[in-house]
């Protein structure tokens, strides 16, 4: 969250934001580009001489500024990993070195956009700063995705799907005549899995709890943790017992959770999410793209000139676009679809940006990270773009003349 108040209006200079929760990792990846300055505290090595000549290292803790040239996010340790070059001299560090910086839950940063604010930063650092989507409220669904001896705990936030934990056991066949050691093992994963969930679900939050399975193994769960023997003995399962949602899935493994989570009765639970916002869209967009009528297009040049056209604005147009894309360490490429960004905005159309980690999202960067929903067809944008390279190809001939 941001160390005071922010005026969206008036873009600020600095901002201190405090990383309090898993997804505040994950929003300030796609805060930080390239050329931004970021001050953080880490690790430094120092080294020095005794005065017999032998060398020694230790380790401090102090603050850094860096411009930073490149980041990565590890999503199984929530971590951000920021390298760059000190621009702010210290006691131990000189200018131009080159610093990483690993931030995590509970770390805290100041950020500066030499570059200033576009209009996309500042949506991001406004969901990072909503105390409303605070906690638990940032998870929408937990999830468990199983089959017979597997079971995948998941969070399923606005933006993304955490595996929160992975339960693996043995289970025997049963057999005619030995169905005791097969049932004991079904009883003993069932055990874990009911433990595994209470450590990672709020019963008493809104979230609603799917356990999906292809056969019966969800619906056997659910018996269980309402059985005497599993958790009826405990008050918040039993007050909350409606939370719990059973359906099928293809299989125990978390890649079959979007089917699950397009279904009619879930997606009327998530209706207000973004999640399910973006799957409406990118259900849409698929849906005119295979009538192949003009209505629909993607890819950056076809998209670009669609708008140009006015075609993506009031009356239905619709933008899509991954967040990946305003990672682009070139400042200009990121430029370029801030603009584009803004200019369906102008038209009056609607802008929704895809998370990367999303299935809509992976799905549309299949579709190179960008598509468009117009509001009136067009059926020559492909064309253009083929007379483009071309006009190209002759330029570059003449240019090695």
């Amino acid at each position: 969250m941001s160390g005071r108040k922010i005026r969206y209006n008036q873009p600020p200079d600095r901002v201190k934001i405090l990383l309090e929760e898993p997804e505040d990792i994950w929003h300030a990846y796609n805060l930080i580009v390239p050329s931004d300055r970021l001050t953080a505290y880490g690790n430094y090595r120092v080294t020095g001489e005794t005065t017999t000549g032998s060398t020694i290292s230790s380790r401090v803790y102090t603050q850094f500024t860096i411009a930073v040239k490149s980041f990565d996010f590890d999503p199984g340790a929530s971590e951000l990993h920021v390298s760059g070059q000190i621009v702010k001299e210290n006691n131990f560090a000189k200018l131009g070195q080159y610093q990483t910086l690993h931030l995590k839950v509970s770390d805290h940063f100041h950020i500066e956009k030499p570059d200033g604010w576009d209009s996309v930063s500042l949506e991001v650092l406004r969901e990072l700063t909503d105390h409303r989507k605070r906690a638990d409220k940032s998870t929408v669904v937990i999830a468990v995705v199983m089959q017979e001896g597997l079971a995948n705990i998941c969070a399923i936030t606005e933006h993304r799907t955490i595996l929160k934990q992975r339960i693996s056991t043995a289970i025997p066949r049963k057999r005619q005549g030995g169905a005791s050691a097969h049932d004991d093992r079904t009883s003993k994963f069932f055990d874990q899995t009911l433990a595994a969930l209470l450590r990672h679900a709020n019963l008493e939050s809104e979230q609603p709890i799917l356990l999906a399975s292809p056969g019966f193994t969800a619906a056997a769960f659910l018996s269980y943790i309402l059985s005497d023997k599993g958790g009826n003995n405990n008050a918040a399962i039993r007050d909350n017992k409606s939370k719990f949602i059973v359906a099928h899935s293809s299989s125990g493994h978390v890649h079959a959770l979007y089917e699950v989570l397009k279904s009619p009765e879930i997606l009327f639970r998530l209706h207000k999410t973004r999640f399910a916002q973006e799957s409406r869209v990118m259900d849409e967009f698929m849906a005119l793209l295979r009538k192949d009528d003009g209505w629909a297009w993607y890819g950056p040049g076809e998209v670009r000139r669609a708008v140009e056209r006015g075609a993506v604005g009031k009356g239905g147009g619709k933008l899509l676009i991954s967040l990946g894309l305003f990672r682009a360490k070139d400042v200009a490429t990121r430029k370029r679809y801030v603009e584009l960004v803004e200019s369906v905005k102008g038209y009056g159309g609607e802008v929704i940006i895809f998370s990367d980690e999303s299935e809509s999202g992976k799905k549309l960067e299949g579709l190179s990270g960008l598509a468009a929903i117009l509001t009136y067809p067009l059926q020559d944008l492909e064309d253009e773009d083929e007379e483009e390279e071309e006009e190209e190809k002759d330029d570059q001939k003449v240019a090695e003349e």
